[in-house]
């Protein structure tokens, strides 16, 4: 219990620093519903999980191709990101409570577990964090799981309570609020993919 109490601390302070996809999260809580919003961020706390999970059982070569593949990942959120700015900038706003379907709400998960997913300097995280508490050098795949399952709960937990507390924010936005939002949104995924794609000349 104790491994997965420190698994789920983790978890939420890898989650909780507000970047592209707590941004996404956010706006898109505001402007399709809590669903989408949580839904969103459960696509990235699987790819957390994911990552967490080569961290923790040590896959040295899995982690040495990503890695080595950082530039074309770099490349790929980069674009989404942009991509996904000026879809939201020019996005008409629906003040209308949000009715997502399956479709939508795959959508949602499938492209913040992509994003996260190129985002590679979040397996490096873990693993220095894995790395610090033994987990990796111990090999036993329950300890390691453990934590895993511990980094999944606590990333989820956090997604769960931002698009909660932002669904409060929801039924007092006027169409014009909802449109200013879709536009800070725009702007800043669009910056973050801007920001992305100019470190690969670095």
């Amino acid at each position: 219990m104790s491994l997965f109490l420190e698994g789920v601390a983790i978890g939420f302070a890898v989650a909780a620093p507000v970047g592209p996809i707590g941004v996404l999260c956010i706006r898109r809580t505001l402007a399709e519903g809590r669903a989408s919003g949580f839904v969103s961020g459960l696509g990235a706390a699987t790819a957390d999980a994911a990552y967490g999970s080569v961290a923790a059982l040590g896959l040295t070569f899995v982690t040495g191709l990503l890695v080595g593949a950082a530039a074309w990942l770099r490349l790929f959120g980069g674009v989404f990101l942009v991509f996904l700015g000026v879809r939201t900038f020019l996005s008409r706003p629906d003040v209308r409570p949000a009715a997502a379907g399956r479709g939508g709400l795959l959508g949602a998960y499938a492209s913040t577990f992509g994003l996260t997913l190129a985002n590679p300097s979040t397996i490096l995280s873990f693993a220095a964090i894995f790395t610090g508490l033994a987990a990796g050098s111990m090999g036993d795949a329950l300890y390691a799981m453990s934590l895993v399952l511990g980094v999944f709960c606590g990333s989820t937990l956090w997604w769960f309570v931002l698009s909660g507390a932002t669904s409060l924010f929801r039924a007092k936005l006027s169409a014009g609020g909802l449109r200013w939002v879709n536009r800070i949104s725009g702007v800043v995924l669009a910056g973050f993919g801007v920001i992305t794609l100019s470190g690969l000349g670095g």
